[in-house]
């Protein structure tokens, strides 16, 4: 149990008994590491007109470890990430803070049916499967990125990765990415899947595959929607060593997006 889950149930008494009289109502989900230093989730009462700043105020005081983090804490409102954390919360939100994220339907049967998807699964990936849904007669070219859990990392040896989503964003995240993809590259679908939960050395984490008229636009595609996937969608990854374990994040905020402990004016 982590250290936060076990003050869960109190969090949520406290949120409650400090906030009698308000009448705005916030759920509050916390990932990754920042899950680890808090608890899962909690349901915060506060005074009508509260903004997302001074709700994470108020957690950072219930929870000093969440301190640790300092300025790199990303926080979503309703799914959506906060460009403006002086937004306005309002009953029955849906507020949400992590860190920097770490770096299945049925096969269609007809050339027509050949579309996007972007899927999360605890299943195994086949690799050549999720291939093979992006590919209609009039392309030349398929790619495909299948990125999986290796066993070396720095020297340290791993035992098994655990993958960790918030599922609703992370999806619309990876739909966000594949109209951006249709818009800077001459593709023709791309398709994402990736893995959550345990996942053992050797096996794929995660699945990009491109379709295109042309190669160029097909690899071109492939290696900026995986490299903004890292940057952008909120899914983390934990790694399990011989002699410890550790949250794995990334290099910092979205680009036009701030962590909630950066008070710079933008």
């Amino acid at each position: 149990m982590s250290e936060g889950a076990g003050r869960q149930t109190g969090a949520r008494a406290d949120a409650h008994r400090a906030g009698e009289g308000s009448d705005v109502r916030v759920r509050v989900l916390f990932f990754g590491a920042a899950r680890e230093a808090a608890a899962d989730e909690l349901t915060l009462s506060l005074p009508s007109g509260t903004n997302a700043r001074a709700a994470f105020g108020r957690l950072l005081e219930e929870y000093p470890g969440l301190r640790r983090f300092g300025s790199s804490l990303l926080v979503a409102v309703n799914q959506e990430y906060a460009r403006d954390l002086e937004v306005e919360l309002k009953d029955g939100d849906e507020l949400a803070l992590f860190p920097p994220v770490s770096g299945g339907g049925d096969e269609p049967s007809e050339e027509e049916d050949a579309r996007d998807f972007f899927e999360l699964t605890t299943d195994t990936i086949d690799v050549g499967a999720v291939a093979r849904r992006v590919v209609p007669r009039r392309c030349g070219a398929t790619v495909t990125l299948d990125g999986y859990a290796r066993e070396w990392t720095k020297g340290r040896r791993t035992l098994h990765l655990v993958y960790e989503a918030y599922a609703p964003m992370a999806l619309a995240e990876m739909r966000r990415l594949g109209e951006e993809a249709h818009r800077r590259f001459d593709i023709a679908h791309i398709g994402i899947v990736h893995r959550t939960g345990r996942t053992d050395i050797g096996e794929t984490s995660v699945v990009i595959a491109v379709s295109a008229p042309h190669r160029r636009a097909a690899f071109e595609a492939c290696e900026w929607a995986i490299r903004e996937l890292k940057r952008t969608v909120p899914i983390w990854k934990k790694e399990f060593f011989e002699d410890g374990e550790i949250w794995v994040e990334g290099e910092g905020a979205p680009e036009g997006f701030r962590g909630v402990g950066d008070t710079r004016e933008g």
